[in-house]
């Protein structure tokens, strides 16, 4: 597939670079990958045509999933210094102003006594707040000490598959100067307006500019009005305004000093003024803030809500991964993370093919896996900020309406008038709906892979979930369900399950009556030429199981095993002892690896 115009290959171009990958694209998705794929010793060559990391916040929520993938990357400490835990921010507020009447308030991020229990049970690690533009700096730092090669200012202008890898132009921006690049693949983390997935006539369905929002990145001091509860965004509602964000969002940044506030507008009745005079007014209106409060416009800027996902990630030798792949509204705070989940779905596959120890077959995984969920990820969201619209609508908030009738409908809310109570009791349903959005453990924890050629189905069906999906994490063992936390005790120190197998590698999970496996594994690593570790967790094992939790929820017999990828996802299990261990292993590995497409192998 080519793209139009002038040949990639243009003789006025100035030099050849040869690479591994090509990642077009520098923020969360594109360093993410740069970091994981340096740490499997692949060439690799990330450009971004901006001059540096994201200048302003954008998403701002980091889930336990995306923490445990930095934790496995040795960067979780990092970021945790950089964020603030979301526990501390752990309310959802919805008021007329700041300074106004508070209609509702909600435990968010799992911050409630009654989902704080859930989230510590799911995961060793803790939901927090960081904003983009603070993390994409962690990342950066992280990419830079590992000798990454990351080029800001280098825009990509062609992209096109050849009969051998992928062909790229770019130019640096600062000398004008064009060059090009060579690459077995290449990884398209180039963002909502992905020229590369517009190049490739990538095809995506869905619905995009669906809404126009406007973003003010505001200095202002509003911790008299915030401290006392504690959020990551308030929710301005007030007569006259029914948009799915209210009168308008109110996220924090940097508590309590520096905030984002978001407002929906109708580009049919005009685009709204951006002046600072214009935008501080808007603010104080909307937040109901005296005249005397400081305030300091640091940005301000427009973007669209979408609700796309592409229909396949994966053209030949390029992939989609992050914003590329999929776009939608930042309700549940699903964006980011997705992005890093991509990544580290896909790197170590490109690890394995392009040193020789995988067959090409297995990078089809990438889109049977990250596909469905990119999906599922945009359909949440779009039903989360539809659930948000209903708000304003309950509260009798329309637009066009006098603030007098508005105000009536409010207060008659909460009064003791005949029909109130049956409002309230209606309000209250609409307010525990929310939690959808704020409280989806089960939505960011409990994705599974369930058609993939590196997935061996056991025969047996997933375990029925028991609670709502979206709301509950339920882990299991199956093959295709993520490797379930649980805390265990080896060399006198208290780690989790998710700790046992090194970065970047496979591990099979065995129990006590586990040794048969070892010698399967040494047997395999000779064969295959992998790194297969074995690890004994159970009562008294090398990895003890002190609380019994492992038991709990391993769903095999202690003679089986689980095999498990560099992803932490269950890639295959045996329930107990099977005839011929090195055999049944042999023929896991093979099928997941895709050894059979390998020439000479197999």
């Amino acid at each position: 597939m080519r793209s139009s115009g002038e040949s990639v290959s243009a003789p006025s171009l100035t030099h050849t670079i040869e690479t591994d990958v090509l990642v077009v694209g520098a923020g969360v998705t594109g360093l993410t990958m740069a970091i994981l794929l340096k740490e499997l010793g692949v060439k690799t060559l990330t450009i971004a045509k901006h001059p540096g990391t994201a200048p302003t916040p954008r998403a701002h929520i980091t889930n336990q999933r995306t923490m445990e993938i930095f934790r496995d990357m040795g960067i979780e400490d990092l970021v945790l210094a950089a964020a603030t835990p979301l526990t501390d921010l752990g309310n959802g507020v919805m008021a007329t102003s700041l300074t106004g009447m508070e209609i509702a308030r909600y435990s968010c991020y799992g911050a409630g006594p009654d989902q704080l229990s859930d989230f510590a049970k799911a995961s060793p690690s803790k939901m927090v707040h960081i904003p983009q533009h603070i993390l994409e700096r962690v990342l950066l730092d992280r990419a830079l000490d590992k000798k990454a090669d990351i080029r800001f200012n280098n825009e990509l202008l062609q992209i096109e598959q050849t009969s051998n890898g992928v062909l790229a132009r770019v130019r640096e921006r600062n000398t004008q100067e064009e060059y090009v690049v060579r690459a077995r693949y290449a990884v398209a983390a180039d963002g909502g307006n992905s020229l590369v997935a517009e190049q490739l006539n990538f095809e995506f369905q869905g619905e995009a500019k669906l809404i126009n929002m406007l973003s003010i990145w505001l200095d202002m001091d509003l911790k008299q009005y915030t401290a006392h509860r504690p959020a990551s965004i308030y929710l301005m509602l007030q007569p006259g305004n029914a948009y799915w964000v209210g009168s308008g969002t109110c996220v924090v940044i940097k508590p309590f000093s520096e905030w984002i506030l978001n407002r929906q507008y109708d580009s049919v009745e005009g685009e709204p003024d951006t002046s600072n005079e214009a935008l501080i007014k808007h603010a104080r209106k909307v937040l109901g803030l005296p005249e005397e409060l400081p305030i300091v416009v640091k940005d301000a800027s427009k973007w669209q809500v979408n609700n796309v996902v592409a229909t396949s990630y994966q053209h030949g030798s390029i992939f989609l991964a992050g914003d590329a792949a999929h776009r939608h509204p930042p309700a549940s705070g699903l964006g980011s993370n997705t992005c890093v989940q991509d990544a580290y779905n896909l790197a170590w596959k490109l690890g394995l093919v392009l040193n020789g120890l995988a067959g090409e077959g297995l990078l089809q995984s990438y889109g049977q896996e990250r596909q469905p969920v990119g999906k599922q990820v945009v359909e949440h969201a779009i039903e989360t900020l539809y659930n948000m619209a209903k708000i304003p609508e309950t509260l009798g908030f329309r637009r066009g309406q006098s603030l007098e009738e508005g105000l009536a409908s409010l207060n008659n809310l909460f009064s003791d008038s005949p029909e109130a109570e049956d409002r309230r009791a209606q309000f209250e349903e609409i307010v525990r709906l929310q939690n959808k959005r704020s409280n989806a453990l089960g939505m960011q924890l409990g994705q599974r892979y369930k058609d993939s050629c590196s997935i061996i189905n056991d025969g047996t069906p997933f375990p029925d979930l028991k609670r709502d999906s979206v709301l509950y994490y339920e882990p299991t063992t199956h093959p295709g369900g993520y490797l379930p936390h649980a805390y265990i005790e080896h060399e006198r120190r208290q780690i989790s399950t998710l700790d046992i197998i090194p970065h970047g590698k496979f591990g099979l999970l065995v129990g006590i009556g586990g040794s048969h496996w070892v010698d399967a594994a040494v047997q395999i690593n000779q064969e295959l030429g992998i790194d297969l570790g074995v690890y004994a967790v159970g009562y008294h094992c090398t990895y003890d199981d002190v609380l019994g939790q492992w038991s709990a929820v391993r769903e095999i017999k202690d003679s089986g095993a689980l095999l498990v990828r560099p992803d932490r996802y269950v890639a295959w299990r045996c329930i107990s002892r099977p005839t011929d261990s090195v055999q049944a292993l042999r023929s896991a590995l093979s099928q997941i690896l895709a050894r059979k497409s390998l020439k000479g192998l197999l």
